[in-house]
C-alpha cells in the first residue's frame, strides 16, 4: 500500500484528508501547533496543552464516524462559565491529555484509536511553539490570530519562529518513508509554512524520494494572499526552501461575483505554465466555488498516485 503524507492544518488539510479517506492508501497527517486562537488560545495558556483544534479536525475527518463526530466535536458551548466558547473536541483532548499522564502524543494517538481514523495524526513539534510575522510596515506581530487580522491590512512579508524547534521525530520518519508527499490546500502562512520553519521537517522533505505535490488554494485568503496567483503562492514556500514537483490547481472559471471584494478565485498568472509542472482540474465546489469539493479533490489524488 501507498503512503502518503499530507502536511498542513486547519480546514485545508481535513479537507485533504476527507478527501483520500476511502482510497487504499497509509496515510499520515502532519499537523501545524501553530494555532492559539479561541477555545485553542485559552487551553494553551490554562492547561499548559498544545494546540489541539486542527488535530480535532484531522481525527474527525479520517474518522469512521465522521457526521457524528462532527456534531459532537465541532459542537462550542454557548453559556457557561469557564465553558462559553470551548469545543466540545477541543475538551475531550485536554482531558485525554490528563488521562495519559500529561503525553499530549499519546493522546492524540487514543483518540484516534478510539474513533477509528483511517491514519495517523502527527503534531509536527511536541515543543511549544508560538508564530510571528514581518509585515510591509516593517512591524512584527506576534501570536497566529493577531498576525492574521493585521494582515487585513498588511501584506505578510516573512513568517518565523522563535529559536530553534525540535520537530516529532515520528513526523520525520514518516516524511522518509513516504511515496507522496501533499502540501495544502490551507492557509499559506499560517496552517502550511509553519510546519517547515522545523529545519528538521524542511531537511527531511527536500531530501526525501517521494513525488511532492503542493495543491494550491482555489481562492485567496483576506489576511494573508490578497491579490496571489498560482506563481506567488509557489514562489513563497520558495522562499521557505519548500520545492515541489508537481501543483495542483483548479481551472474551473468563477461566475462574476464570486469572491467578496477580498477574497476571489486565485489566478494562474502570466508564465506559470512554463515555470513550473502545472496539472490543472475542475476542483471546486459547485455550491460554493471558492473552496475545493472533496469528492472531486480525492478522486484528483487518486489518479497522481495510480499514474505514477
Amino acid at each position: 500500500m501507498k503512503k502518503l503524507v499530507a502536511i498542513g492544518g486547519g480546514t485545508g488539510l481535513a479537507t485533504l484528508l476527507r478527501s483520500i479517506r476511502d482510497y487504499p492508501i497509509e496515510i499520515a497527517a502532519v499537523v501545524t501547533m501553530t494555532d492559539d486562537g479561541k477555545s485553542t488560545g485559552r487551553l494553551r495558556k490554562e492547561f499548559d496543552l498544545l494546540p489541539p483544534g486542527d488535530i480535532r479536525k484531522c481525527i474527525a475527518a479520517l474518522s469512521d464516524n465522521e457526521d457524528i463526530l462532527l456534531d459532537l466535536w465541532q459542537y462550542r458551548f454557548n453559556k457557561g462559565v469557564g465553558l462559553k466558547g470551548h469545543s466540545l473536541g477541543n475538551l475531550i483532548i485536554s482531558a485525554a491529555k490528563d488521562l495519559y499522564d500529561g503525553n499530549f502524543e499519546l493522546a492524540i494517538e487514543g483518540m484516534c484509536e478510539l474513533f477509528s481514523t483511517k491514519g495517523r495524526v502527527l503534531p509536527s513539534t511536541l515543543k511549544d511553539v508560538q508564530l510571528s510575522a514581518i509585515f510591509d510596515d516593517g512591524k512584527e506581530i506576534r501570536g497566529e490570530s493577531k498576525l492574521r487580522k493585521y494582515g487585513y491590512k498588511h501584506q505578510i512579508e516573512e513568517v518565523k519562529i522563535g529559536g530553534k524547534i525540535e520537530a516529532n521525530p515520528k513526523v520525520l520518519s514518516a516524511i522518509e518513508g513516504a511515496d507522496y508527499i501533499f502540501i495544502g490546500p490551507g492557509s499559506l502562512f499560517t496552517s502550511i509554512i509553519p510546519n517547515f520553519l522545523l529545519e528538521e521537517v524542511t531537511e527531511s522533505f527536500n531530501t526525501s524520494k517521494a513525488q511532492k505535490i503542493y495543491i494550491c488554494n482555489a481562492s485567496t485568503e483576506r489576511g494573508e494572499t490578497e491579490g496571489f496567483t498560482v506563481s506567488d503562492h509557489v514562489e513563497a514556500l520558495g522562499k521557505y526552501n519548500i520545492f515541489v514537483d508537481l501543483v495542483l490547481i483548479n481551472n474551473r472559471k468563477f461566475k462574476k461575483g464570486s469572491g467578496d471584494g477580498f477574497v476571489m478565485p486565485v489566478s494562474i498568472g502570466q508564465g506559470t505554465k512554463s515555470k513550473y509542472n502545472i496539472r490543472e482540474s475542475n476542483l471546486v465546489n459547485n455550491v460554493n466555488p471558492l473552496y475545493h469539493d472533496v469528492e472531486k479533490l480525492g478522486k484528483e489524488i487518486w489518479q497522481i498516485i495510480i499514474k505514477r
